[in-house]
């Protein structure tokens, strides 16, 4: 019990620091924004990623783009790393890894065994798994980016290519895109910031080589690579686009096939671990079981 109310007071500690450091934070950052002018807003001031640690690039191209952002990562991780600690202390001290380790040793037939090893390191995996949490949550916001920009840039490309070949300019038709619900996507914030550079007074080649290193997705990297190349020999924008958007829409299908493909080897290992064994309880267990009831019998006959 003492150690139960041990833990109780450092958690009332921990979450006491996290309250003044949030509310430290949120005055900080409402700070830089009052004082802060109109040319170092987001979309103006975007910082050259090459000019930028792993660390923060990371960050970064996972959405999280405020200049507190590191700090508020950091501070998470280190409560994080605080709370495994104390919830794996918690789980030793508490009793909870003699009782996980003596269930694990009652299952029949010697199976426990096998896991015995993840009983004993119990409390090293929950802290483990407590401490990468903010790191999980940063990988996850990446991942759901890149399937954003996967998932918006075939009709992108496709709305481009249209409205090139029907005469308007290629910032004036990325214009026409950002009005529709592709705006609001993360894929039309990173077109903003595209305009956002040329207003600014960069040339149209330096900045799509900037919306590649912002947003290092493979399509999109391979679209600002063509559309460079088309810039520097001066083809035309619109047959460039078109052939962008058939080569991604082939990629797509491709794609398509080979998960199709693939879900025959993925589903071998839950239908043999869950499906397969039941099945085989349900059809051959009353065989044998009367098979081990005739066994007896026959013994205790023989045995007469």
């Amino acid at each position: 019990m003492a150690y139960f109310y041990l833990f109780t007071i450092w958690m009332l500690l921990a979450g006491g620091g996290w309250v003044v450091w949030s509310r430290f934070t949120r005055s900080e950052t409402a700070r830089q924004r009052l004082f802060a002018s109109a040319a170092d807003s987001p979309e103006v001031a975007q910082t050259d990623l090459r000019q930028m640690g792993l660390f923060r690039r990371w960050l970064y191209r996972a959405g999280f783009r405020g200049a507190s952002d590191p700090t508020i990562f950091l501070t998470a991780t280190s409560f994080s790393i605080l709370f495994g600690i104390g919830a794996a202390t918690l789980f030793v001290f508490a009793g909870f890894q003699e009782t996980f380790v003596a269930s694990v040793q009652l299952i029949p037939g010697g199976t426990g065994e096998v896991f015995l090893p993840a009983a004993y390191l119990s409390p090293w995996i929950l802290g483990i798994s407590t401490a990468c949490l903010p790191w999980l949550y940063v990988r996850r916001a990446r991942r759901t980016r890149v399937q954003e920009f996967d998932q918006d840039l075939p009709l992108a490309l496709d709305l481009l290519s249209t409205l090139s070949e029907s005469g308007l300019g290629f910032d004036v038709a990325i214009s026409r895109i950002l009005d529709t619900r592709l705006g609001d996507r993360p894929l039309g914030k990173e077109l903003r910031s595209y305009q956002a550079d040329l207003l600014a007074g960069r040339s149209r080649i330096e900045c799509l080589r900037r919306l590649a290193w912002r947003v290092n997705v493979s399509g999109v990297t391979i679209l600002t690579s063509a559309l460079v190349q088309a810039e520097q020999i001066g083809m035309g924008i619109a047959e460039v686009l078109r052939r962008q958007a058939l080569d991604m829409r082939s990629r797509r299908r491709e794609k398509a096939n080979m998960f199709a493909l693939s879900l025959a080897t993925k589903r071998m290992f839950p239908l043999v671990i869950c499906f397969l064994p039941g099945l085989f309880v349900w059809t051959l267990g009353p065989v044998f079981i009367e098979l081990i009831q005739m066994a007896d019998a026959f013994v205790r006959v023989r045995d007469f």
